[in-house]
């Protein structure tokens, strides 16, 4: 049996005191309107990351395709695609690579880039289709294309 001792005039010593659940229920709407106030903020941000990534990966790829012209002549056809850079093509007698340190990525949303030899404004197309993987798009379905 625990004593309990009160000084004269003071609190109850040995007593514990609790929180009330009007304390507790306080403390929990203000950590949701906080989570409220930062959640959209992080996920906006988390959009601007992997659009970034896209860029730098398609970037990294289109110097890849462009080393793979210098010694063969030519880029990939749409056919030997990307893979191109990292395993000989059997028709390709001139081919020094490979030319990624590692085998083609996918893009940030998990899906393989499209790529097409000849483009349609270039000598090449290269882009991912975004988050929704379908052409257009905008915010985070916005397509991210090379050049």
């Amino acid at each position: 049996m625990k004593k309990v001792f009160r000084e004269a005039g003071g609190p109850v010593i040995g007593a514990s005191r609790g929180f009330t659940l009007l304390e507790l229920l306080v403390v929990i709407v203000i950590i949701g309107l906080l989570a409220a106030y930062v959640g959209p903020r992080y996920f906006a941000q988390l959009g601007k990351s992997e659009r970034g990534t896209a860029k730098a990966q398609i970037e990294g790829l289109g110097k890849a395709l462009d080393a793979y012209r210098l010694d063969t002549g030519r880029y990939p056809s749409t056919e030997q695609g990307l893979n191109a850079l990292v395993v000989r093509p059997q028709d390709e007698p001139k081919w020094t690579g490979p030319y990624l340190q590692k085998a083609v990525p996918l893009d940030p949303w998990g899906k393989p880039y499209v790529y097409r030899s000849p483009g349609q404004s270039d000598d090449f197309d290269l882009s991912s289709l975004g988050k929704d993987g379908q052409p257009g798009g905008e915010g985070d379905a916005a397509d991210v294309s090379y050049r």
